[in-house]
């Protein structure tokens, strides 16, 4: 029994972290407080004075408020007392230290998010999708606007993208619309028809629409999954408007069989009762399911609390299981739901270690994992849940809270963009100037800025750009960090847009989306991308009052020598990428005097590149911080071998890589559609390399004999090959990516991958085919082989010849970014030493 009691104290004492709950509502409201009990309504509501969780509670609140046991009594006692005070005594019974808001209920006369902080210390926001959509079309039937599908998913896209930073998870109530079944693969056409059904039904919009739904709930869970936000979907019983047999979770099958979406995390509500088994099932077996007992604690009778958590608990992990209330509307369901949550937690544990299941210390790791730990890792919340009894003084507050964020900490953002040189630039504004302003409306900035060269800040001549006229850079939230070498500042990449929501036809963002969606929409394919990041580390030498930059070692390639030397930048160097959830694949030495490489993670293409800037920013900044520099400038000694940024490529659909050859018979060993692609790049490699080889010292790089790639073809596993087959580990047969070598660390990686997507369009347009592989020294058929541009005046020659890119890439931006070559090639080639400069830049 000393055991049992010591596990009913970590039960009693632990802080709760509340992970579903509904605004509360005024006391004025016409909502009756009978509804606290059960989730009838109507005339079916009256009954639910003879329900056992009506009897049970109402003798727990009179306890609570020192009343009569009776509703009336209770009643009496709340109108006597301001809803504050009963609020603030409920929520301290409760013990509840996070507060997490799904406001997309329609409650008569409810407070606001804001409100609740008065009585927990940390609340945050859950977006409701379907109340978000009907907002926008009742929104839009005031201004009477007619919508199409595509203007209204442009506006729903646009705000849901927006609100993503200020909110902690997406929560979809489509179970009690048209049921789990989701179809992802749902058409744009059927979905308009949807759309045409619910706007003719009229106002106030009540979408009911299964495949509208079900394609505002993928294109929901996309941008959930780019922003790493969980999604909550309801499951199982709830009020009448709700059939029962669609809210089955073994519906969502299809859904969590998508590969698309099998990163982004699910929270089933509601502990799926009456479906409690198989939620468990699916916890078990779908890495990125989660439950939720809420609604079902306190609801049912004990009997049927304590066996519906011990069916969550028959199969699913404990470590995915997380409480809430599911309070709604009046302080005492959030007191109600954490005392029966307590009570029924404890006997379910106090079972399994009676049953031999669990040990009293498996138990009480138990209780704080469902309690706090759960939720605090599955929603980023970065706090310390302390027991009941500490005296920290907690100060309320309202934000996202990020696990590796402390925004009252940060004094400065810094807002990035990349030019069309490859330069990193970056504006900082104040952290109350960035949350009042600028997150929503950006920072202004010169339209010169992308006719920027590596040695001049003015335009350059032919750009059409110059002193006139501003733009201004928007901040993309969902790539927001804390910097993990100045921990009182934050990065943010941007966009470069005219005005908010409209994208200025310069941005390499944009450019890098607006063929990805080509690809997407003529061939249904997503490209992925995965970046190895060479560099060299410099180190400075005063020589007769002269800085000089000395390599960090004279080692060999894989040289344990040097990795020892430079472990403690290195070490640095990970764990800065591993706090930026940036995945480092594996690192070593290189060939070149005090040069390394990084391979970088897996990724969709866009997310790559904002990837690979981030490292490049990490990279630098942890080496200066030791005294050294860091640099990716392609060829600073003539004589010694050059860095690249080689990146490996393949192609997805519905997140299977098709770029493999599944049959085993394909002549090449991957699949028709990876030959026409690669096929594509491999033809306009010339042109591609204005953007990927972007300097005149890029072409010291690309020489032949240096693995580097500086013949017009391609090889299976061949480093002496520009485009390089290649196939993961573990995979037996043929090829499952394939690399391009002439890409280098001043390139923009947004404008080298859009060209590459661009080259491989055209490629499968026309079905294009590859010509043998070359399995050899390309060196040694040079006769017979053509040689890619030895200078970037080449490059840009073909760039200007290539009528491909002038149909993908928009025009305008092509002419700034050959002014600014042609820039470079002039300078560099009046200037010979001045490419030793570029050690500061790239």
């Amino acid at each position: 029994m000393e055991g049992f009691a010591e596990l009913k104290e970590a039960v009693e004492k632990v802080k709760l972290v509340d992970a579903h709950a509904h605004n509360i509502v005024s006391l004025h409201s016409k909502l009756p407080f009978l509804s606290c009990f059960s989730e009838a309504t109507g005339d079916a509501l009256s009954s639910a004075l003879h329900t056992i969780n009506f009897k049970r509670s109402i003798r727990e609140i009179a306890e609570l408020y020192g009343s009569n046991i009776s509703l009336h009594a209770i009643q009496e006692y709340r109108r006597c007392h301001k809803l504050e005070e009963s609020t603030a005594l409920c929520f301290k019974a409760a013990g509840i230290s996070v507060l997490l808001i799904d406001d997309g209920l329609d409650l008569d006369m409810k407070n606001e998010v804001e409100w609740h902080k008065n009585f927990v210390p940390i609340v945050g926001r859950i977006l409701r999708i379907e109340h978000l959509v009907e907002k926008i079309l009742d929104e839009g039937r005031s201004e009477k606007k007619t919508w199409t599908l595509d203007s209204f998913m442009e506006v729903f896209m646009g705000r849901l993208k927006s609100l993503a930073d200020k909110v902690v998870a997406f929560k979809s109530i489509a179970a009690y619309r048209s049921g789990l079944e989701f179809n992802t693969e749902v058409t744009a056409k059927e979905a308009e028809e949807g759309l045409k059904a619910v706007l003719h039904a009229g106002g106030p919009a009540r979408i009911t629409n299964k495949n509208f739904i079900d394609y505002i709930f993928v294109h929901a869970l996309e941008v959930a999954q780019s922003f790493d936000l969980p999604i909550q979907i309801h499951t199982g019983f709830g009020d009448k408007d709700l059939d029962l047999r669609l809210s089955n979770p073994l519906h969502l099958r299809n859904l969590l069989e998508d590969k698309r979406f099998s990163k982004c995390r699910i929270v089933l509500l509601h502990a799926s009762y009456p479906f409690s088994k198989e939620a468990s099932y699916l916890a078990s077996v779908y890495s990125q399911v989660y439950l939720d007992f809420g609604l079902a604690v306190p609801k049912l009778s004990f009997h049927g609390m304590v066996s519906s958590i011990k069916e969550l608990l028959e199969l699913a992990p404990m470590n995915k299981v997380m409480f809430s209330t599911d309070g709604v509307a009046f302080p005492e369901a959030f007191y109600l739901g954490a005392k029966k949550a307590r009570e029924v937690v404890f006997t379910v544990l106090r079972d399994a270690c009676m049953d031999g299941d669990l040990s009293i210390t498996e138990a009480i790791a138990a209780v704080r994992d469902i309690f706090s730990e759960n939720a605090k890792q599955f929603y980023k919340i970065n706090i310390a849940v302390e027991s009941l009894n500490s005296k920290t003084d907690q100060s309320p507050s309202h934000a996202k809270v990020d696990s590796n964020s402390e925004t009252q900490d940060v004094t400065l953002v810094r807002i990035l963009w990349i030019d069309a040189s490859g330069q990193h630039r970056c504006r900082a504004v104040t952290q109350k100037r960035f949350n009042d302003y600028i997150q929503k409306n950006g920072v202004g900035l010169t339209c010169a800025s992308m006719g920027m060269s590596s040695f001049s800040d003015g335009p350059a001549d032919g750009s059409n750009l110059s002193a006139v006229g501003e733009i201004r850079l928007i901040p993309d939230l969902s790539t927001k960090c804390k910097l993990p070498w100045a921990k009182q500042q934050e990065m943010v990449l941007s966009d470069m847009c005219i005005a908010p929501g409209k994208a200025w036809e310069y941005c390499p963002r944009e450019a890098l989306r607006r063929v990805s969606r080509v690809l997407k929409d003529e061939f249904d394919l997503v490209m992925n991308a995965g970046f190895e990041n060479e560099f060299f580390l410099f180190k400075s030498v005063v020589r007769e009052g002269k800085e000089e930059w000395l390599p960090f070692d004279y080692t060999m390639y894989c040289s344990t020598a040097s990795f020892d030397a430079a472990s403690s930048v290195l070490e640095e160097i990970v764990a800065s990428l591993q706090s930026l959830n940036i995945t480092v694949e594996q690192l070593h030495a290189e060939s070149g005097n005090g040069q390394f490489e990084f391979a970088l993670g897996y990724t969709e293409c866009a997310s790559a590149a904002d990837t690979l800037i981030f490292a490049r920013e990490v990279i630098r900044a942890v080496a200066r911080k030791h005294g050294l520099l860091a640099t990716f400038v392609p060829k600073y000694a003539l004589d010694d071998i050059g860095s690249g940024s080689h990146v490996h490529l393949s192609l997805s659909k519905n997140g299977e890589n098709v770029f493999m050859d599944h049959g085993g018979s394909a002549r090449h060993g991957m699949s028709k559609v990876g030959e026409a692609f690669m096929a594509g790049v491999l033809e306009h490699l010339p042109s591609i390399m204005a953007f990927t080889a972007p300097v005149p010292n890029s072409y010291d790089r690309i020489q032949p004999n240096t693995w580097s790639g500086a013949y017009q073809c391609w090889g299976r596993q061949n480093r002496e090959a520009p485009l390089r087959t290649a196939s993961s580990p573990g995979v037996p047969n043929g090829f499952t990516n394939f690399e391009v070598k002439v890409f280098d660390g001043c390139a923009n990686p947004y404008l080298g991958l859009a060209s590459i997507i661009a080259a491989g369009i055209e490629g499968l347009r026309r079905c294009l085919t590859l010509p043998e592989p070359v399995d050899e020294n390309p060196e040694n058929l040079k006769a017979s082989i053509r040689r890619l541009p030895k200078s970037l005046a080449e490059s840009v020659e073909a760039l200007e010849r290539n009528t491909t890119f002038k149909g993908l890439i928009n025009e305008k931006l092509l002419v700034a970014i050959q002014a600014v070559r042609k820039a470079e090639i002039k300078y560099y080639s009046e200037n010979n030493e001045a490419y030793k400069e570029l050690i500061h830049k790239y």
